[in-house]
């Protein structure tokens, strides 16, 4: 399982957002580059249909595939009355064969993206990821150096956590914690419930740049 927020920031805004989360995740951050496959199942496969998605992380020496599938969200009461997204996951990785494997299995590609941006990995209670990229796409399969931005002047600011059914709960007040301090610069909020931008980022990013990111928080 895992925990997620999601929500968006406005471009000119990101360096303020990366002070921000230098100074509270004690961390360096980590380049962003993956190109998403996401693949969907063909009807000899069921009635029901699934996807999967294929990760590619670029930014390595020797680019690196995982696969993906993420299933449906908690319902119910206990999934009302908190503030993250929990819905089951499945990650592992596999090797550069894989989209060849899922065609042959009758597996179809739908679209793809390009990701391009930084990321945070720290521990708070939870082992917590947060991501901050803009979102390409490819004008043709795999033209992955023609890629143009789908919301140009937006990105993309996820945050996530692995979670078990035992300490889920645990795991998303952690996750609301941390998107307190971020709350200055972009509403994070359950992926599909979009809250637009924070009104009044601009102060707190010229605040945050003049300061330099000297304050720890």
């Amino acid at each position: 399982m895992e925990c997620v927020v999601q929500g968006i920031i406005e471009t000119q805004h990101v360096e303020a957002l990366e002070i921000l989360l230098q100074g509270l995740c004690g961390v360096q951050r980590e380049r962003l580059r993956v190109h998403e496959l996401c693949l969907k199942s063909g009807p000899n496969l069921g009635v029901v249909s699934s996807e999967v998605r294929l990760l590619c992380d670029l930014d390595q020496p020797e680019p690196t595939w995982t696969v993906k599938h993420v299933g449906g969200a908690m319902r119910g009461a206990g999934a009302d009355q908190i503030s993250v997204m929990v819905r089951t996951m499945i990650e592992s990785k596999v090797s550069k064969n894989a989209l060849r494997m899922f065609y042959a299995l009758g597996y179809k590609l739908d679209h793809e993206l390009l990701k391009v941006g930084f990321a945070f990995h720290f521990q708070r209670i939870a082992h917590i990821s947060v991501s901050v990229s803009s979102v390409n796409k490819m004008p043709k399969v795999h033209a992955i150096d023609e890629a143009v931005p789908v919301t140009p002047g937006m990105q993309i600011v996820d945050v996530t956590a692995p979670a078990t059914p035992e300490n889920y709960s645990e795991v998303a007040a952690a996750v609301s914690s941390f998107c307190e301090f971020l709350a200055p610069l972009v509403h994070l909020s359950k992926p599909f419930i979009s809250t637009g931008v924070v009104p009044t980022a601009a102060a707190a990013a010229a605040s945050l740049m003049s300061d330099g990111g000297g304050t720890t928080l």
